[in-house]
């Protein structure tokens, strides 16, 4: 975790840094008026990123995007990186890669490395956290696979595996300690740092 110069008050705007509807309907529960803004970020990792390093990177610098234009509000960024014995797997983005990435995932343990940033440009505040998640997969045949691809059609979703739906039953065991981290933003991290930079939650 990082951080620096916390905030005295709690009357700024807050802005979730995200295009995801998962992320967006996430941060609705700790009912919080906020607003969304699309981060341009260049989400392409380095060479020889690790995982963890790139889903930190991505949810600070998309936290620092939005941030530059909203300079006042107080900014939330998120990324999340499958990460397969140290590989990064991304977002399918069409049905023939998210066959491929289940085939690889099929048996495996994934660690799905969730990355938190909150960042306040105008007061200098800025912390980030990352949540991991332990999920250990079935082995799936190409039936199964194919079976909830068709239903899910989950390729927006980094691993291809969407679990607060079908992919739930993809799944022999998922190990955390934030439940929501798995779907895309940590609220209990989130909710930390949140009071941290001023804002009053319960």
């Amino acid at each position: 975790m990082t951080q620096q110069h916390p905030l005295s008050h709690g009357a700024r705007a807050l802005v979730l840094g995200s295009t995801s509807r998962y992320r967006r309907e996430l941060l609705q529960r700790l009912r919080l008026p906020f607003e969304v803004l699309a981060p341009e970020v260049d989400e392409t990792p380095l060479p020889g990123e690790a995982p963890a390093a790139l889903a930190q990177r991505l949810a600070l610098a998309k936290a620092r995007a939005v941030a530059a234009q909203r300079p006042d509000a107080i900014v939330i960024g998120s990324d999340q990186v499958a990460d397969l014995n140290g590989e990064p797997l991304g977002k399918p983005g069409n049905h023939e890669r998210a066959v491929a990435q289940l085939r690889r995932m099929s048996g495996q343990t994934v660690l799905f490395q969730t990355a938190l940033a909150v960042v306040c440009q105008e007061t200098g505040f800025e912390a980030s956290e990352l949540a991991v998640v332990e999920v250990v997969f079935r082995t799936l045949d190409d039936a199964t696979i194919e079976r909830y691809l068709r239903a899910e059609e989950p390729y927006d979703c980094a691993g291809s595996a969407k679990s607060e739906g079908l992919g739930i039953a993809l799944l022999e065991r998922i190990v955390n300690d934030d439940p929501t981290a798995l779907i895309g933003l940590p609220l209990i991290h989130t909710a930390r740092l949140l009071r941290q930079a001023g804002l009053q939650l319960p």
